[in-house]
């Protein structure tokens, strides 16, 4: 579902206003759609959907899942860990696990 243009700009307002330090708040989150589902402004329910996916792509975008060939050893993790930490600017969820079907390397998801 699309939503309108209207229900797009205010869910993006709301987002940028739940982000602490660049970072998304939760409590603020919270608190967000709490006022929105007690006040039900004209148009909230797309309003919440598009700030649902908002919060989603935020999400996602702070996770990673790494496959790689052969299990990496501890110091491999960390060198991993620290590289995407360093690419997305802040703390990143990873998620290691070994696909026999690669043929070397590893992909990152």
């Amino acid at each position: 579902m699309k939503g309108t243009k209207q229900s797009r700009r205010l869910a993006k307002q709301l987002f940028k206003s739940c982000q602490v330090d660049d970072r998304l708040n939760a409590d603020r989150v919270r608190k967000a759609v709490g006022l929105l589902i007690e006040q039900k402004p004209r148009g909230y329910f797309g309003i919440l959907q598009n700030l649902k996916r908002l919060v989603k792509l935020d999400e996602a975008s702070r996770s990673a899942h790494v496959e790689s060939a052969v299990a990496l050893g501890q110091a491999q993790q960390e060198d991993v860990r620290n590289s995407l930490n360093r690419l997305k600017g802040g703390d990143v969820t990873m998620e290691f696990a070994t696909n026999p079907d690669l043929i070397g390397g590893m992909r990152v998801k």
